[in-house]
């Protein structure tokens, strides 16, 4: 078992950090010692090293199960700048890309392997997992296996089948929203055995919130001195409908304020493309659905402004963190 002067040697090496936030430490330990974890941790507050250090200190294939193209992408992409060996499996990969992926992980190749939950629930997926020496299971945004969650999604029920084909394989779910009540159904449905539990504080001191209310007409006004506030920073603009964002990134070319667009309905390659253009820096506004930003890691962003009310003070709380 590594020491803790064993665990910082790589938290330096690989992430550039000198110690672990709150929790941190346990969390990794905990999966080190192959223990079910369940997490619930403020975005920002570091969940994904939790799972990524302790990928790399095993030596074997982590297997991140998220909900998010852009997680997925925006992760596996800083996991190769670090040099860990990373990939996704998703629609956006044309079948020999894909085969190439299925390949490579045979052979043990990555230390992180991140899946889309219906894709895990495919059995021909199951069946070739069973070749991959798996370390354990991450699951990541597990609010979304609750019918209680605010991003209740189906295909998340059958994460329930993991405990059945991967009998001795840890599962850690890791959330930054959950309520009590959401808690014990992720518990229940992913069959954990024994978990360590770690709830972290939700006290964010360096976030603002602010809540406007627009008369008729006067949104759009609002925005623009918004965003000019904000001039030398990364914003994200959440609005309700596809046929929004598609308005609002048009009507802010207009205003001289280049923005770029996000959401489900786009072609895959294009919604990459918008997505790796603003974490570049290229353009510092992007405009989308919900679709957009959840796990997203990048230090500039300094607003997230929405534009209608979210569904609930979770969802809220999710998306502006």
């Amino acid at each position: 078992m590594p020491t803790a002067t064993d665990l910082l040697t790589p938290l330096r090496q690989y992430w550039g950090y000198d110690s672990f936030r709150p929790l941190q430490e346990r969390i990794v330990r905990s999966l080190l010692e192959r223990h079910d974890t369940c997490v619930v941790m403020p975005t920002g507050g570091g969940k994904s090293l939790c799972y990524q250090l302790p990928a790399l200190a095993l030596g074997q294939t982590a297997i991140v199960v998220s909900p998010l193209i852009s997680l997925m992408q925006d992760q596996s992409a800083q996991l190769a700048q670090m040099g860990i060996p990373a990939a996704l499996l998703n629609s956006t990969l044309s079948s020999d890309e894909q085969s190439s992926v299925i390949a490579e992980a045979r052979r043990g190749e990555f230390r992180l392997l991140y899946l889309s939950p219906e894709r895990l629930a495919q059995s021909a997926t199951i069946s070739w997992l069973k070749n991959v020496p798996v370390s354990f299971f991450a699951i990541d945004e597990a609010h979304c296996i609750s019918e209680w969650g605010h991003e209740f999604r189906p295909d998340y029920r059958q994460l329930s089948a993991l405990r059945t084909h991967f009998p001795d394989c840890p599962i850690a779910a890791f959330t930054a929203s959950a309520t009590q009540r959401v808690r014990h159904d992720i518990l229940h449905q992913l069959q954990m055995r024994q978990p360590h539990k770690y709830i972290a504080s939700f006290h964010r001191a360096n976030l603002q919130y602010m809540v406007k209310q627009c008369e008729p007409g006067t949104q759009m006004e609002m925005l623009l001195r918004a965003l000019r506030r904000h001039a030398q920073s990364s914003v994200i603009v959440y609005a309700p409908t596809i046929a929004r964002v598609e308005e609002l990134t048009t009507s802010l070319g207009q205003q001289r304020i280049k923005a770029l667009a996000y959401h489900g309905k786009m072609d895959a390659r294009e919604r990459r493309a918008n997505q790796e253009r603003w974490m570049s820096d290229e353009v510092r506004v992007l405009v989308g659905t919900i679709a957009f930003g959840l796990g997203i890691n990048k230090a500039t962003v300094r607003a997230v402004i929405q534009l209608s009310l979210p569904r609930s003070i979770e969802q809220y709380y999710q998306e502006s963190g």
